[in-house]
């Protein structure tokens, strides 16, 4: 949001508001280790695949300016294991993986030039995929913005706006933003998105700061809204896509995906380019991440759970791609089958 910065460098390490505070808290921080850093994309409090992925690009910068190493090739095997040790936090955003190999790459071609010169090449590096993501959420958003009609009622799940980008539109959100910006009068439905309310907290946040109509709902009532509310169109973002657009996204867009089939609803995935693994044939082969079961059986400090009950967390779900009407990308819509119109943009 044009009010929040979500992901910053400045000297001392990387700057980040804390996700896991909103609404409530605006607070910053300041990540000055690495495993700061690993901590801050495991607990959430920087998350969304473009913005993990910005925020890891800016780790290996942070690895570059506390390496100790004279010896400048010595100085490069140590930022790319500072890149390796990232790479572990999480195992489903592709988009985390995408920038650590990009910046891993920059690192081989400045290996042999003076340390000062790298960390500065490492900089610049970081700074220009901050900056690209900002362009592709803006030309996603405006490609996306125009399947919308004049008046259009939307549900959304989970946050993908300008929180999880590390800028103001994002990308379901930023399709969402960039109609309202066109004078469609947008209506949208959060889902809460258990466990850890990503919508209630920061979707419902972020559209109303905006001046966007919000209607927070229970992720379980999602089906009788489709059947009773006219909804025209599901939009989420993802965290991976396949080569066949099968794509993983925060737990419960499966299921809305499927109630979305049953009542006619468009489903929209938006997504940068980043998050395609063009190396999966299919969502079969996307990890999936499973976290602490204390975020199912309670919130924050309340226990709402009997002691010792059995926990499944999953924190992603795979939606076939059957069930997706379109993926928005930078490039603009592109529709089924995904093998063709994925695979013509593949780089």
């Amino acid at each position: 949001m044009s009010q929040l910065r979500v992901i910053w460098w400045e000297e001392s390490g990387v700057g980040l508001i804390d996700q896991t505070l909103l609404p409530h808290e605006e607070k910053e921080i300041v990540c000055e280790t690495l495993e700061s850093l690993w901590e801050a994309i495991k607990s959430l409090r920087v998350r969304g695949a473009p913005a993990i992925g910005v925020s890891a690009a800016y780790g290996a910068v942070l690895a570059a300016m506390l390496s100790k190493k004279n010896d400048p090739k010595e100085f490069a095997e140590e930022v790319k294991q500072g890149c390796d040790y990232l790479a572990t936090s999480r195992p489903t955003a592709v988009n985390l993986f995408w920038a650590l190999d990009r910046m891993k790459r920059k690192v081989d071609e400045v290996a042999t030039q003076p340390l000062k010169d790298q960390r500065e090449a490492l900089l610049e590096e970081a700074r220009a995929i901050d900056v690209e993501n900002t362009e592709v959420c803006e030309r996603l958003s405006i490609a996306g913005a125009e399947l919308l009609g004049q008046q259009a009622q939307v549900i959304t799940h989970c946050n993908a706006g300008g929180l999880a980008c590390g800028n103001y539109y994002g990308t379901a959100l930023g399709v969402i933003l960039k109609a309202a910006e066109h004078g469609k009068k947008i209506g949208v439905y959060v889902d809460e998105t258990r466990p850890l309310l990503q919508g209630s907290r920061l979707t419902a946040f972020e559209l109303m700061k905006a001046g966007v109509e919000a209607t927070l709902i229970c992720d379980n009532m999602a089906g009788h809204v489709m059947k009773t509310k006219g909804l025209d169109a599901v939009i989420f973002g993802a965290d991976r896509i396949a080569a066949n657009g099968d794509t993983a996204n925060k737990i419960g867009s499966y299921s809305l995906a499927v109630l979305a089939k049953e009542h006619g609803i468009p489903v929209y995935v938006a997504a940068p380019l980043s998050t395609v693994d063009f190396s999966l044939a299919s969502g079969d082969e996307i990890p999936i991440e499973e976290r602490e079961s204390v975020e199912v059986a309670g919130w924050q400090t309340t226990r709402t759970a009997p002691a010792n009950v059995k926990v499944y967390n999953p924190a992603f779900d795979v939606t076939p791609a059957k069930y997706i009407a379109a993926i928005i990308c930078e490039e603009g819509v592109l529709y089924p089958p995904f093998e063709e119109s994925l695979g013509r943009l593949r780089r």
